[in-house]
Formats: C-alpha cells, sequence, structure tokens
C-alpha cells in the first residue's frame, strides 16, 4: 500500500496531552508517553540525523563519568541529573552542555559514552544515525585526535557488529569558540577522517557567531567529499540560514525554526529540497520556541519543505526520538501512515549507502504492512 503524504493539522497547546501554558520559568512540553501511537512507535524501524554525542549520555552514564571525575561539578545521582538539566535559556543550556563535556577526559571515557549512546538509540528502534561530535571539545581538554579518533571507530564498529546499529559521524565546529575550533575541526576532519565520517556542521550559539566566517573551512570539507549540515536559524532569523546556504553550501539544516518568517526561504528549501533536522522538543527546552502551539513544524511541512523529526540532546531534554515522533504526530495530526511517511523522510535526508536506504525503507514499510494488518 503506498504510503500517504503526512496529514497537517495544526494544534494548539491545549491539544497537546500534558502540554501546559508558557509561564515564566516553565517550558511548555508535552507529558511523557504513554501516547496514542506509543506502541506503534516503539517497534517503528527510524533514521536519525540531528542528535549529539556528548547530548546523547544518559543519565547513568553521565553520572559514571561524573563518578570518575567528581571534581567536574556535574552530579553522580541520576535522580538529580533532571534538575540539573533544566535550563533557563540557551546560553544556560551551553554552560550545562559544555559541564557534561569536561567529564570526556580520556580514550576508556570516549568509549564508554559512544557504545551507550549506541545502546540507546538501538533500544528506540534506530537502525542508522548520524551522530554530531564536536572533535575539538575534546582534543582541546587534552585528549589526542588519534587516541578520541580510535575510540569513537571501535565503538561504531562494535555498535553495528553486536547491536546491528549503523553509525556515522558528523564533526561540527564548536562556533562559540571561533576559527581556532574550526581549523583543528577541519584538520580532525581531512587529516584524521575517520572511516565513519560523512558531514561536516556548525553548532553552538548563532548569536554573534556568523556563518560566512567559516566557508574556508567548509569549502576545504567539502572538496574531500563530505556533507555540509550546519546549524542555523535556530536562535537567529532567516538570514542565518541564507548565510548557511550561500556560504556554507548547506546541504542540510540544523534546526531552521525561523525558516517560517521569510517565504522566499520557505520555497527556495523545498524547491531545492534542501530538509530541515527539526528537534520540537529541544526548540522548547531551549527556549528557541516558546510554545508548542508556535513551533513551526507545520508551516514547514506545508510549505512542502522535506522535514525530519529529531532529538538533539535526548536525556538533557527529557525526550528520546519515539517522543519526538509522538509530539510532530500531534503537531501535524498524523496516523501511523503519516508518521511513517516521516520516517522515510529521514532516511531520504540521510548520507546513507544507497544499500541501506534501501534496506531501512523496506522496514518500515513491512513493520506499517505487518502493523495495520494485524
Amino acid at each position: 500500500m503506498p504510503t500517504p503524504e503526512p496529514h497537517l493539522s495544526a494544534v494548539s497547546s491545549t491539544d497537546v496531552p500534558g502540554a501546559a501554558a508558557n509561564t515564566a520559568g516553565a517550558t511548555s512540553l508535552p507529558a511523557a508517553v504513554p501516547h496514542r501511537h506509543e506502541a506503534f512507535l516503539a517497534g517503528l524501524p527510524k533514521a536519525e540525523l540531528h542528535v549529539h554525542h556528548v547530548g546523547s549520555a544518559s543519565p547513568r552514564v553521565v553520572a559514571e563519568l561524573a563518578a570518575r571525575h567528581p571534581k567536574a561539578g556535574v552530579p553522580a545521582d541520576e535522580a538529580k541529573l533532571a534538575e540539573y538539566f533544566t535550563f533557563t535559556d540557551f546560553a544556560h543550556f551551553i554552560t550545562v552542555y559544555l559541564s557534561v563535556v569536561d567529564l570526556v577526559r580520556d580514550a576508556e571515557d570516549v568509549r564508554t559514552l559512544t557504545y551507550g549512546v549506541a545502546e540507546n538509540m538501538r533500544a528506540q528502534g534506530i537502525r542508522y544515525a548520524e551522530l554530531t561530535v564536536t572533535p575539538y571539545s575534546h582534543i582541546h581538554r587534552g585528549i589526542p585526535g588519534e587516541a578520541f579518533m580510535e575510540a569513537i571507530e571501535d565503538a561504531r564498529l562494535t555498535a553495528e557488529r553486536d547491536l546491528g546499529l549503523v553509525l556515522r559521524w558528523c564533526f561540527d565546529i564548536s562556533g562559540e569558540s571561533g576559527i581556532p575550533a574550526a581549523d583543528v575541526t577541519l584538520d580532525a576532519a581531512t587529516r584524521l577522517a575517520p572511516e565513519g565520517l560523512v558531514s561536516f556542521g556548525l553548532g553552538g550559539p548563532e548569536i554573534g557567531v556568523g556563518r560566512p566566517q567559516f566557508k574556508p573551512h567548509f569549502d576545504a570539507a567539502r572538496a574531500t567529499g563530505l556533507h555540509s549540515v550546519p546549524h542555523a536559524g535556530e536562535t537567529t532569523g532567516p538570514e542565518t540560514i541564507w548565510d548557511a546556504i550561500n556560504y556554507l553550501g548547506a546541504e542540510r539544516i540544523g534546526h531552521g525554526t525561523s525558516a517560517t518568517r521569510d517565504p522566499d526561504l520557505l520555497a527556495h528549501l523545498a524547491e531545492q529540497r534542501i530538509p530541515l533536522e527539526v528537534c520540537p522538543t529541544s526548540n522548547i527546552a531551549t527556549r528557541a520556541v516558546p510554545t508548542l502551539a508556535e513551533h513551526p513544524m507545520a508551516d514547514m511541512v506545508a510549505a512542502g519543505c522535506l522535514v525530519t523529526v529529531n532529538s538533539d540532546d535526548p536525556p538533557m531534554f527529557a525526550t528520546d526520538l519515539n517522543r519526538e515522533y509522538a509530539v510532530a504526530a500531534d503537531l501535524l495530526g498524523l496516523d501511523e501512515y503519516g508518521i511513517a511517511a516521516l520516517a522515510k523522510n529521514a532516511v531520504t535526508a540521510s548520507f546513507a549507502p544507497e544499500d541501506v536506504k534501501a534496506r531501512l525503507t523496506a522496514e518500515i514499510d513491512g513493520y506499517v504492512t505487518s502493523w495495520t494488518s494485524s
């Protein structure tokens, strides 16, 4: 049976189960599942394209690393981490994120983190993921680049062998650290060049961190065959997305929530099939979008954009990819066929080998057929 296009039905915060009005010091997030599609989502094969390495560390792994390195100041108690991961704004989120980065001190920490992330992904039904890694953060803190690459590659290959999870890397520049970070990231991507690397990105704060300054680095990375996937338009306006396209050759846009403010940009993204990596809960948690009722995902889909669903930094936002699909289903008014179509968007937008894309697409279709027939 052909899979219909997602049916759109933008909803208010009161239509989303558990969503609350946005008040000072609180986010407007939906309640955790159970959700009407919980069982379907749990088994749905998925790909994820916008999810961060350190930001995906589970409370168990963060607590383990915090116990190894108590002077970092991160709670070693899983119960206390939920409070620790409550953010007042995007700048506070960056501060907390970097404190977790400080827990990764050596190659063994890198392996522990990376394989733990892979285990969590597999438990969510994720079959393929492009994990955003920030080499500068670790190399700058004293882990030799060669040791870092060996550790993530060892975890990647072990995950594929033991878990059946295909992992690929996006190396991103930590924008707040400027050109020095870009130089280190480019060196890691082109000289050290781990086998699993497929793309080159740009993360961190957008305000005060212009995209054009990184053009030479993106040009050099793209010249080696890496794909361009910068964050843009999350905490700034459409002009940042235009800069990512015009200066960095963006093939996908990380977040891109402000794109809907510019009809010409939306039309360009749709016409050029430049996918958007949308992370709904993250956008609310960091205050990039005030409430779910104001989230622009439905407008993006209505404009014909290729939209993918992602979790960004899931344990830090008390979410996972299944929950993000539940949020998207409510925002877009989707049934199981629409959710499956959204899942296939991620496969289409990925940089997976064609045989992996074909296998995962067939797995999604087979799952939907089995689900609906039963």
